[in-house]
C-alpha cells in the first residue's frame, strides 16, 4: 500500500514534466508544418459554422499540421464562450497544438483574458496568456526543437496581439502593435541569438491586422496570389514593428488575417509578407474557404508555402526565392547555349556622354574596351556622365526559375539571352528592380546597360533561385565565350 502511495506521489510531481514534454513542438523528419487559419468569424447561432467546421477539419486531416495558428477574429458572435468551445474541440479532437492570436473582433464579444483563461485549459493549447506588463494579450514566443536532439533550438514561432481600435479616430479605425510589445519581442530574439552561439534563429511572426509595409507590395508583380482587396487594412500609425524584424535578422516571414479577400505573398527588403486564407464561411470574401500551409525546413533560413482548401492544394510558393511552383510549370525555359567557356570574365565597354535612358548610351562617346573580373563601375574614368555595356555569359547550375535583380544609381537593364528582364532604367537615386526568367541548366548570355547621369554611382547584380539564396552574382559564374 505504502509502495502505491509512493508512486502516486511521483506522478503527480512529474505531471508537469510530462505535460511539457506532451507541448513541445518539434521538427519532424527535417520538416516542420504549420496550419494557419484566419478570420473564422464563428457565430454561434449560424449555420455557417457548420462549413467552417467541415473546412478546418478537412484542412487539418489532409495537412496533418505540427501547429496550428488561429491568427484573429475567431469569435465574431453570442454566445462567444459556446464558439470558443467549439472551435477548440476542433483541434483537441484531431490532437493538433494549436495557438491563437487576437483579431480586432474577438474582445467584443469576450474578454481577451478571459478567452485565454479558457483557452489554457485545453491540453493542445501551447501559447500563453502573454506578459501582463506589455500591451495585449497571447503575446508569446514557442520554441520549435530539432528532431535529432530533443534540447536544441531549431526554429521560434511569434505570436503577437496587433490590437484591435483607437479611440482618438485622428490616428484611423485600428490599432498598431505598441512600443512596449516590440520591446518584449526584441529581448526575446536577443535572448534566444545568445543561447544560439549569437547566430538568429529562423522565426515566423502571426499576427491579425497587416503591417503598413504590406503597402508596398501593392500593384507590384512580385507578389504571387489574390489581392482582391487591393487596400491594406493596416493601421495609419506605423510604430516600427517591421523595422525591428529587420534590425534583429530572424524572421523570415509575417502573416497575418483582416483583408478578407486577400490571401498574396511577396518579399519586402528581405521579409516574406503574407496573407492567411479566409477560413470562416460566416467571413465577407469570395475566395474559397481554407488556410494557409507553411512548411519549415531545420536548420535552414527557408520556407515553402502553399494555400489549402477542401477541394485540395494550390501552387507552392518558395522563401527566400520568391520562385512560385506555377512559374515552374507555366513559364518558356531559354534553352542553354553550347558553348567551351574555360576563362571567367565580363567584357565591357565604356562611354563618356550625357544619359537619361539606356537606350541614349549608343550615341555617347566610345573610349575604351576590355575584361573585367565582374560587374563593375569602379574603374570609371569621370564622376559623372558615363556609361558601360557589360557582356559575359553565367553558368545556371540547374533547370529552373531565377529572380534577377539590379541595384543601381542611375539607370540600368538586364537582358538574359536577349530577353528584357530587369528593368531599372531612367534617371534616380539607388533603386532595386526586380525580374523572373525560366532558364535551362548551362551557359546564358547577359547583357547589361547601365548609365551614371549626376551624383551618387552604384551597380549591383544578383539572382536567387529555388534552391539558391539571394546573392551577388560572383566572378565564378562569368565566363568569356
Amino acid at each position: 500500500m505504502k509502495k502505491r502511495w509512493i508512486i502516486l506521489w511521483i506522478c503527480i510531481l512529474l505531471l508537469p514534466n510530462i505535460l511539457s514534454a506532451q507541448k513541445r513542438l518539434k521538427f519532424k523528419e527535417g520538416k516542420f508544418l504549420i496550419a494557419q487559419f484566419t478570420d473564422l468569424h464563428w457565430q454561434p447561432r449560424s449555420p455557417g459554422c457548420t462549413e467552417t467546421a467541415a473546412t478546418i477539419r478537412k484542412v487539418l486531416k489532409s495537412e496533418r499540421p505540427d501547429l496550428a495558428v488561429i491568427s484573429g477574429d475567431v469569435v465574431t458572435g453570442d454566445p462567444a464562450i459556446d464558439g470558443w468551445k467549439a472551435i477548440v474541440a476542433l483541434f483537441d479532437e484531431a490532437k493538433i497544438p494549436f495557438v491563437v492570436t487576437m483579431g480586432n473582433h474577438d474582445g467584443e464579444h469576450m474578454k481577451k483574458e478571459d478567452i485565454y483563461n479558457f483557452l489554457l485549459q485545453s491540453p493542445y493549447y501551447v501559447g500563453e496568456k502573454g506578459p501582463k506588463e506589455i500591451m495585449g494579450c497571447g503575446n508569446c514566443v514557442l520554441p520549435v526543437y530539432s528532431s535529432k536532439n530533443g534540447e536544441k533550438l531549431e526554429a521560434l514561432v511569434y505570436c503577437i496581439d496587433s490590437n484591435d481600435y483607437r479611440s482618438e479616430k485622428a490616428y484611423g479605425p485600428y490599432d498598431w502593435i505598441h512600443f512596449n510589445q516590440i520591446e518584449w519581442y526584441r529581448r526575446q530574439s536577443s535572448e534566444f541569438r545568445s543561447k544560439n552561439n549569437g547566430k538568429p534563429l529562423p522565426a515566423l511572426a502571426f499576427f491579425h491586422i497587416p503591417l503598413p509595409e504590406y503597402n508596398e507590395l501593392v500593384g507590384k508583380q512580385q507578389k504571387f496570389g489574390n489581392d482582391m482587396d487591393r487596400e491594406v487594412g493596416a493601421a495609419l500609425i506605423n510604430s516600427g514593428m517591421f523595422a525591428s524584424f529587420i534590425d534583429m535578422r530572424d524572421v523570415m516571414g509575417v502573416f497575418t488575417g483582416h483583408d478578407h479577400n486577400n490571401d498574396y505573398i511577396g518579399i519586402n527588403k528581405g521579409i516574406a509578407l503574407a496573407y492567411g486564407r479566409l477560413s470562416g464561411k460566416d467571413a465577407g470574401g469570395s475566395l474559397e474557404r481554407g488556410a494557409r500551409i507553411i512548411e519549415l525546413e531545420e536548420g535552414k533560413f527557408q520556407f515553402n508555402t502553399w494555400i489549402s482548401t477542401p477541394i485540395g492544394r494550390e501552387p507552392i510558393y518558395y522563401y527566400p526565392s520568391g520562385v512560385n511552383s506555377k512559374e515552374e510549370n507555366c513559364l518558356k525555359y531559354q534553352a542553354a547555349q553550347q558553348l567551351s567557356a574555360k576563362q571567367n570574365g565580363v567584357m565591357y565597354t565604356y562611354y563618356v556622354g550625357k544619359c537619361r535612358q539606356v537606350s541614349q548610351i549608343a550615341s555617347c562617346r566610345k573610349v575604351k574596351e576590355g575584361v573585367l573580373p565582374n560587374f563593375s563601375i569602379g574603374q570609371a574614368e569621370a564622376v559623372d556622365h558615363f556609361a558601360y555595356e557589360f557582356v559575359t555569359f553565367l553558368q545556371i547550375p540547374e533547370r529552373g526559375v531565377y529572380n534577377f535583380y539590379t541595384f543601381s544609381d542611375d539607370g540600368s537593364v538586364l537582358y538574359i539571352d536577349d530577353n528584357l528582364v530587369v528593368n531599372n532604367d531612367g534617371g534616380h537615386s539607388a533603386q532595386r528592380a526586380d525580374g523572373k526568367i525560366a532558364l535551362e541548366k548551362g551557359f546564358h548570355k547577359l547583357r547589361l546597360l547601365y548609365f551614371e547621369d549626376y551624383m551618387g554611382q552604384e551597380l549591383e547584380v544578383g539572382y536567387s533561385g529555388r534552391k539558391i539564396p539571394e546573392t551577388t552574382l560572383t566572378a565564378s559564374q562569368l565566363f568569356l565565350p
